[in-house]
């Protein structure tokens, strides 16, 4: 009797079954390393828009802020978003005192983690609406709405 050499089909499945597994691993552990870098990428230049905002509204007393003033004035190169959809906004109170970036179109993830953060220039945080920094607010649906405030 002849002797053979090779794979059979089970072992030649089991390989291709680790090897799926594998790289759905290497996919998910991508995806999670992603959202945290957008996260980070966006927590900064919220801070930055904040401390450039402060900044032009104790420079020049009461103005109406908005994201096409703060590209006018040069502390927004684009009208482009931290996070969430396109249609966020910059808006100051009456007297120029306070103002609020607001985010929208977040996911619910993105939601929980801007709600949840810490960030040293706001004075509270709004979420869809309520005051809060609990992410039971934030909507599974992606459709929330974050707004900053700060002095």
């Amino acid at each position: 009797m002849r002797e053979q050499s090779g794979r059979s089909l089970i072992e030649i499945i089991g390989v291709l079954a680790i090897s799926a597994i594998m790289v759905a691993g290497t996919y998910a552990i991508y995806n999670s390393t992603n959202a945290k870098q957008k996260r980070l990428i966006a927590s900064t230049e919220l801070e930055n828009i904040a401390t450039k905002t402060k900044t032009l509204l104790e420079y020049s007393g009461y103005t109406p802020v908005s994201v096409g003033f703060l590209i006018e004035a040069g502390a927004l190169t684009n009208d482009k978003a931290p996070a969430g959809g396109n249609a966020w906004s910059v808006t100051s109170n009456f007297n120029g005192t306070e103002f609020s970036i607001n985010l929208v179109d977040l996911t619910f993830d993105e939601c929980a983690y801007f709600t949840t953060k810490k960030f040293d220039w706001t004075t509270h945080i709004s979420v869809n609406g309520y005051d809060s920094s609990d992410a039971s607010y934030c909507l599974k649906t992606g459709d929330n709405t974050i707004s900053f405030f700060a002095k």
